[in-house]
């Protein structure tokens, strides 16, 4: 065969676009680089720095500070349980309503969606502000704001998963002239509480970790007296509180995670 016809693996102008992109997106990285002043020597440099600080100010903790963490930590995995336990009980019926296969009036499924985009939008911490300015500083403000938070995302994933589902059983109930309820309770519930649950739980160490922050706000929790210990440079202390922390979250992570494999 003559060598100057060979047909090539990847056409010229698929070679061009893919170049193009790759420069654009190289291009994209340097103007970030460059509006943000980072650079990859400036965080070397910054290395000594930290382990000065780790070193020098928060070793060793002050293990005395123990008793006054243990109340805000177990008021921050409050926070974080009660939010995700009442997310995960109103996301089931806005899932159905989100989802196209089930909810069969297209104005109530675009109204319910748009609303959902418009609350994913809003981060945790935009969310805390607004509901500590409401109902003052607290965990109360920490709930409601992981509550809407949690919201967001369960119905996304959820929704999805029912629009995944097999039509089939739902059909078959339609068939037999079985209302909404009975389709979603015998067709659709079986087929997605596997990943309910899981869903459930990875939100659960979400919220977890979000408590921690919300507390910097106001919105109670361990973050609380975490801001009050940095605002008076007490490190010992902090590092107490991060230690802590870190045993805690590690602790329910292991634990939710594995709780969905066995889901899953």
């Amino acid at each position: 065969m003559d060598k100057s016809k060979r047909i090539p693996i990847i056409p010229a102008r698929q070679k061009l676009f893919f170049a193009v992109i790759i420069a654009i997106v190289i291009g994209l990285y340097y103007l970030a680089s460059i509006v943000t002043s980072s650079s990859p020597i400036r965080l070397v440099d910054g290395i000594p720095h930290i382990f000065s600080f780790v070193f020098d100010d928060l070793i060793p903790p002050n293990w005395s500070y123990y008793n006054r963490v243990l109340p805000p930590l177990l008021e921050t995995w409050n926070i974080a349980f009660l939010s995700t336990t009442v997310a995960v009980i109103f996301c089931l019926p806005i899932s159905f309503l989100a989802a196209g296969n089930i909810n069969k009036k297209t104005w109530l499924y675009q109204i319910v969606r748009l609303a959902l985009n418009v609350l994913r939008t809003i981060p945790d911490m935009i969310l805390a502000v607004i509901f500590v300015a409401m109902v003052g500083i607290g965990a109360l403000a920490g709930v409601y704001a992981l509550f809407f938070f949690s919201l967001g995302i369960l119905v996304k994933l959820i929704s999805e998963t029912v629009e995944a589902i097999d039509p089939g059983p739902l059909e078959a109930i339609r068939a037999t002239g079985g209302n909404i309820f009975q389709i979603i309770w015998f067709g659709a519930m079986p087929q997605i509480l596997p990943q309910y649950v899981s869903y459930s739980l990875y939100v659960l160490e979400i919220n977890v970790r979000a408590s921690l922050v919300l507390g910097f706000v106001g919105a109670g929790g361990i973050g609380l007296i975490l801001r009050q210990q940095m605002s008076m440079f007490n490190y010992g202390n902090i590092a107490m509180i991060i230690f802590i922390t870190f045993i805690a979250v590690t602790i329910i992570d292991t634990v939710s995670t594995s709780l969905r494999k066995r889901l899953v």
